[in-house]
């Protein structure tokens, strides 16, 4: 019987050439004309290892040298080559051969003074195939890069932070479909920050940087990829722009290609239309095709020759077996429209057909068909009995020829490979059932939207709360508000200490899907997925004059079947809206997907864009092109394909449909129930913003910060923030604990002026020659001895004691802003004299006092607290400065 040796763990017999070749080094060439990029005659050497025989590709002999010694195989030794490519206004220095010359491939890129290292390394040995290629990508910025080294304990480099994973995946998205099928050996591409000038960004040049490492590499892949930024100042569209143009851009757009086609996008822009977008990604193709030409002909001079013979794809005959054995049952299984039982009859369905095709063995159709055959067998006929023959009926020799009956033979395949094949099978029928019969797999057409549902106010102790269920896709976002004390830090390439006010997490767990996993540290996935729909919304948030708070967005992935990006996206701006954050609208995200050879499959040949993708839609279909925003633009868009390229009008055509999607699921979202409820919860922290003068506020901190942490001990609030431009903010749980930090506040930084009267004031200490009285909380003034009373006083505790209040005057401030206070010349006898009659003040109420309430409603945009100005009559401090209140936050005008 024969057998799949792949399956069975044997090999056949090696011919007596190769036998030969055991104990020679022989070199060879490999030629593959026309099917990749380097189409020239490959020289390869087959070099004798431990492990056994191994080929080896060769440079070629005017690019590089390749020196000879005692060590195993050969060693690469590259010549440097450099070459300037024009992008935008400027141009990009490449230079390889020079840093990591023992790598498969490595470059270094440089614009102005930013310069990125990228390097591409496979292993020796292929690792079990999958349908997942082995490739992995890993971005670092070097803070030596920046003249400066990490702000944590740590002195060095560690775990990757968000934005180097959110560039990690900038990389691997548009490399990834450009790795040929069936090549298994493990490809890493590595790319660093060497030096960082702080106005060339570095994301754009790393994608460049590692699409020029794998095209210089042994790597087989189909095309070269670049990448760009786009940003738009005014009506100008700029290639790479710098850090100081972007700070003016409306658009932030990085997209990378080949010369012929778009591979990935990702962008955020404050609600421009999809024709400036459009625009952009024209402009952005124009500079990657530039690139993409010199880089195609570097590697011509310095690449090297391409692994193409270590690809090893499934037999061609394992489609048509694997079609003949499941394909009735596939077309019902892809009929179901819940995805758990889908999932699970196809998983069924699976593992009969490995059964089958593994173990039982297969026979096709047309192998059977006739019926046997009678054909001579040749068999030896060592272990058979003599047997008594005639004369003339035996043959020289050992073998007998016997007419015997011959059967089919059943056919074995390996797993990997039944695997691998079924899964393509599988995506194939789902085409051709969305192509051909004009249904997808729960009934919708292609542009149709699933049922949308959505609940605000479910979680009563949250700030504010959604259930947003789209589908079998959920998503449960609940928005907590906090002080500045609750912003996230960020620890970057330039030494700048950076808060984010608003920030978005996503979670995936994996009960989501109905399955078991591990639960861990955030994976790339969802981190890539928290940026972008938080992007996707920042564009509608209140500027932090207009509402102080710092605003975190959980998305919890409760159901998954596709598009739970967006879905985060809607949850969380619902969620913003009951949590009483004043947005300035709504929006709505939607993913859309692609079947781009349609004539394959029964249709006119014109790409069919489906608009809000189930999960089986994205991982059998050539695209994933997620888009948020309102009615009239677009705040957030991320694009990921599987094929060789998109063109300008599939994407055109899928921005006009993903259009059409966000109004009716705007409409959707309008019918919430119950709605939002779009005022601050009662659980909700108070904030309250003053303006004092900027030299005062070293007065509300005192030394060492000794006089911020009384105040906020004896009030019971809990923080109070100052800025060097004299903005206070004050956290509290209660009004009343709030009022009396501003009132302590508000007469320590209130400026006294001579001739002014205070009331009922306390004597906190006294000492020989007089008492310290206190006019107002945390001021205080001297109260000399002879000015206690209108008669003599030997000691001041012949009259008064600590505690004791009095009526007191202010007659004098020295240079230093010490105060000096009189009681005698308040006395009647002291009065009498004066024909200037004073009005009294009256002292700070209590807390609680302060006619401060937070009225009930919509948000009302109040005036801020300025310093104070002196009344020429009156000096006394109260609460008629007409504060304004939103169910928390005070501003208060003067």
């Amino acid at each position: 019987m024969l057998a799949n040796p792949r399956y069975h763990g044997k090999y056949p017999l090696q011919s007596t050439f190769l036998q030969s070749l055991r104990n020679e080094n022989f070199n060879f060439s490999f030629c593959c004309p026309g099917k990749f990029p380097l189409s020239s005659c490959f020289p390869l050497s087959l070099v004798r290892t431990s492990k056994g025989l191994r080929i080896k590709a060769l440079n070629q002999a005017n690019t590089a040298e390749v020196t000879n010694d005692s060590s195993e195989g050969s060693q690469y030794v590259s010549k440097p080559y450099s070459v300037k490519i024009p992008v935008g206004d400027r141009h990009i220095f490449v230079e390889t051969g020079h840093i990591g010359r023992q790598a498969s491939g490595s470059v270094s890129v440089t614009d102005g003074e930013t310069i990125v290292y990228a390097s591409c390394c496979l292993a020796d040995v292929p690792s079990e195939p999958t349908d997942f290629y082995p490739l992995s990508v890993h971005y670092q910025e070097r803070f030596s890069a920046a003249g400066r080294t990490s702000g944590g304990f740590f002195k060095r480099e560690g775990r990757a932070k968000d934005h180097e994973v959110l560039i990690c995946r900038l990389i691997d998205r548009p490399l990834r479909p450009t790795m040929m099928k069936g090549f298994y050996h493990e490809t890493q591409v590595l790319s660093w920050v060497l030096s960082y000038d702080g106005l060339h960004s570095p994301d754009s040049l790393a994608i460049t940087a590692s699409g020029i490492a794998v095209a210089l590499s042994e790597v087989p892949h189909s095309k070269t990829i670049a990448g760009v930024r786009i940003g738009l100042v005014g009506d100008k569209y700029i290639v790479n722009p710098t850090t100081k143009e972007m700070e003016e851009s409306e658009l932030d757009l990085v997209l990378a290609g080949t010369d012929t086609a778009i591979l990935m996008i990702e962008g955020f822009c404050n609600f421009l239309p999809e024709e400036k977008v459009l625009k952009a990604v024209e402009i952005g193709q124009d500079a990657v095709r530039v690139i993409c030409n010199e880089v195609e002909a570097l590697v011509k001079k310095c690449g090297k020759p391409k692994m193409v013979e270590a690809i090893k794809l499934p037999p061609p005959e394992l489609y048509r077996h694997v079609e003949e054995i499941a394909g009735d049952e596939l077309v019902n299984a892809l009929q179901l429209k819940n995805k758990i039982p889908r999932r699970k009859a196809l998983s069924a369905l699976e593992e009969k057909v490995i059964t089958i095709l593994t173990e039982k063995g297969f026979v096709s159709k047309d192998e059977t068909f006739g019926g046997a055959e009678t054909i001579p067998e040749l068999f030896e006929d060592e272990d058979e009995e003599e047997a008594l023959v005639l004369d003339g009926e035996v043959d020289e020799g050992d073998v007998h020829i016997k007419p015997v009956s011959r059967k089919p033979i059943p056919k074995f395949f390996s797993e990997v490979d039944v695997k691998l094949v079924f899964k393509d099978v599988t995506s194939k029928f789902l085409r051709r059932r969305i192509v051909e019969g004009g249904k997808r797999s729960d009934g919708r057409i292609s542009t149709g939207i699933r049922e949308i549902n959505s609940e605000c106010g479910l979680l009563p102790r949250a700030h504010g709360s959604t259930l947003f269920t789209r589908g079998e896709t959920q998503a449960l976002a609940v928005v907590t508000l906090g002080d500045k004390q609750m912003a996230q830090r960020i620890d970057n390439l330039v030494d700048v200490d950076e808060v984010k006010r608003f920030y978005l997490q996503y979670s995936f767990p994996p009960s989501c899907v109905g399955e078991v996993g591990r639960m861990g540290a955030p994976s790339r996935r969802e981190i890539g997925h928290g940026m972008l729909a938080e992007r996707a919304l920042e564009p509608i948030l209140p500027s932090e004059d207009d509402f102080p708070y710092t605003i975190r967005v959980e998305s919890n992935i409760t159901e998954s079947n596709g598009s739970s990006s967006m879905a985060s996206v809607c949850g969380g701006c619902l969620a913003l809206q009951d949590a009483g954050v004043p947005v300035k609208g709504s929006i709505a995200g939607i993913a859309m997907g692609m079947v781009l050879d349609t004539q394959e499959f029964g249709g006119d040949g014109q790409p069919l864009i489906l608009s809000d993708i189930t999960g089986s839609e994205d991982a059998s279909g050539d695209m994933d092109f997620k888009v948020a925003g309102n009615e009239t633009g677009i705040t957030a868009f991320q694009m990921d394909i599987k094929v060789g390229g998109v063109t300008l009008s599939i994407m055109e055509q899928s921005l006009l449909q993903a259009r059409d999607g966000r109004k009716q699921i705007l409409a959707e979202m309008a019918k919430c129930t119950p709605p939002p409820s779009r005022k601050l919860s009662e659980h909700a922290p108070l904030i309250l913003v003053m303006r004092v003068k900027p030299e005062k506020i070293n007065m509300i901190i005192g030394s060492g910060g000794k006089k911020v942490k009384s105040i906020i001990e004896e009030t019971g609030v809990e923080s109070i923030d100052t800025q060097s431009n004299g903005v206070v903010k004050i956290t509290a749980r209660d009004l009343a604990s709030l009022e009396k930090t501003k009132a302590i506040i508000l007469n320590l930084t209130m400026v006294p002026k001579t001739g002014d009267i205070f009331r009922n004031c306390e004597i906190k200490s006294i000492v020989a020659f007089g008492a310290f009285v206190e006019i107002a909380p945390g001021r205080e003034g001297l109260c000399h001895i002879s000015e206690l009373s209108s008669d003599f006083l030997a000691k001041v505790e012949d009259a008064y004691n600590v505690g004791d209040r009095v009526d007191v005057k202010l007659i004098e401030i020295n240079d230093k802003g010490q105060l000096r206070l009189s009681v005698r010349a308040l006395l009647p006898e002291a009065s009498s004299e004066k024909s200037v009659k004073q009005q009294p003040n009256t002292p700070m109420k209590e807390a609680g006092s302060s006619p401060i309430s937070p009225p009930k409603g919509i948000f009302r945009r109040a005036a801020k607290v300025e310093p104070r100005k002196d009344e020429s009559k009156s000096s006394s401090v109260n609460d008629k400065e007409g504060n304004r209140m939103v169910n928390g936050e005070a501003k208060i005008g003067s």
